[in-house]
């Protein structure tokens, strides 16, 4: 990373969270900070390594085992890694079966079709490992929500992290990846919250590229729009 991409990125984790930077021996400059709502909540107390070994051990046995069980089919677990790193690099966005097909082939003998790919991924769904975003549009006779692809993401953040080989301090040094899965974990929790109020979770992109990280659509018509973000100020209202 150049310096000014170093300069960049250390700006970013002050904002986001200072006490990143504060991280080595001392002496250190201590600074105080508090957010808008008084203080940065506690953390939980659990074991960082066994969190990780877990979610490694998970995507392991969905490639090697549980994928092939769902329906019987035989799959490659080294095609279903590779499938499932690129989901990882494109959680969050609509990318086709083109674009996915496109970064399995580098490293595949044989061509695949965008069907196989297909079936790799409803398998996928089946056995809850990703849980992709439908696209929604406020005008019920628009065609623009049933046109447009749905959004990628996993059921579980871990799952992408683990595919993608990282840990928490490869997500500080990517905040670009970090704000990614931080978005698919986002949906994640308001997938859960929805559910109770008898709701769904949509996302939203007009032809004109205006665009909504997620849409709350309750069954009696309310609907809320939700802007992800990772780190930016915070509003009182």
């Amino acid at each position: 990373m150049s310096e000014t991409g170093m300069v960049e990125q250390n700006i970013r984790l002050a904002s986001l969270n200072p006490k990143l930077l504060l991280r080595g021996e001392n002496p250190r400059l201590q600074v105080a900070f508090l957010t808008c709502r008084g203080g940065w909540p506690l953390a939980v107390d659990m074991d960082r390594e066994i969190a990780l070994d877990q979610a490694f051990d998970y995507i392991e046995a969905e490639e090697k085992r549980d994928i092939s069980k769902v329906d019987g089919v035989e799959r490659d677990p080294v095609r279903v890694h590779r499938l499932l790193r690129s989901l990882a690099r494109n959680q969050g966005s609509q990318a086709s079966f083109g674009t996915i097909r496109a970064d399995l082939e580098a490293n595949e003998s044989d061509p695949l079709s965008e069907d196989t790919i297909s079936s790799y991924i409803k398998a996928l769904k089946e056995i809850f490992v990703v849980e992709d975003s439908e696209a929604w549009n406020p005008n019920l006779r628009s065609k623009t929500a049933i046109r447009t692809s749905d959004t990628r993401y996993f059921t579980d953040p871990s799952i992408a992290t683990a595919a993608l080989g990282i840990g928490p301090q490869d997500l500080v040094n990517d905040l670009n990846t970090f704000g990614l899965v931080f978005e698919t974990l986002a949906v994640r929790d308001l997938r859960v919250y929805a559910e109770v109020l008898n709701g769904k979770v949509y996302h939203f992109r007009d032809k004109n590229g205006l665009e909504c990280d997620a849409v709350i659509h309750l069954r009696d018509g309310r609907y809320g729009l939700v802007e992800i973000k990772l780190g930016g100020t915070c509003r009182m209202f």
